[in-house]
């Protein structure tokens, strides 16, 4: 299993509730493979910590690389993060 492990930091100014939108649009992603998937926004118990964070399970690399490279999902990330995010880092982690 794969898992890919998102987090961001919004750019200065920007509401987390503006991520609303596309939180909901990760989550109705149904790409062959996904296990689960898990989003929200930071609950402020540390300092310094990310806006938000996504979790997603994919049964093999193979379907991690097609929801990589999906034209929706990356729609979905010009669009509706990049906008709002001054950095995001990912990391994908064999399970």
């Amino acid at each position: 299993m794969i898992r890919n492990v998102v987090v961001g930091r919004l750019h200065d100014g920007v509401e987390p509730s503006a991520l609303g939108p596309g939180l909901e649009a990760v989550v109705a992603l149904e790409p062959p493979g996904l296990v689960s998937v898990v989003v929200g926004l930071d609950a402020g118990l540390r300092e310094q910590s990310w806006d938000f964070a996504i979790t997603s399970d994919f049964v093999d690399e193979e379907a991690y690389r097609a929801y990589d490279e999906d034209e929706e999902h990356n729609r979905v990330r010009r669009e509706l993060f990049a906008p709002l995010c001054a950095e995001i880092a990912r990391v994908q982690v064999r399970c």
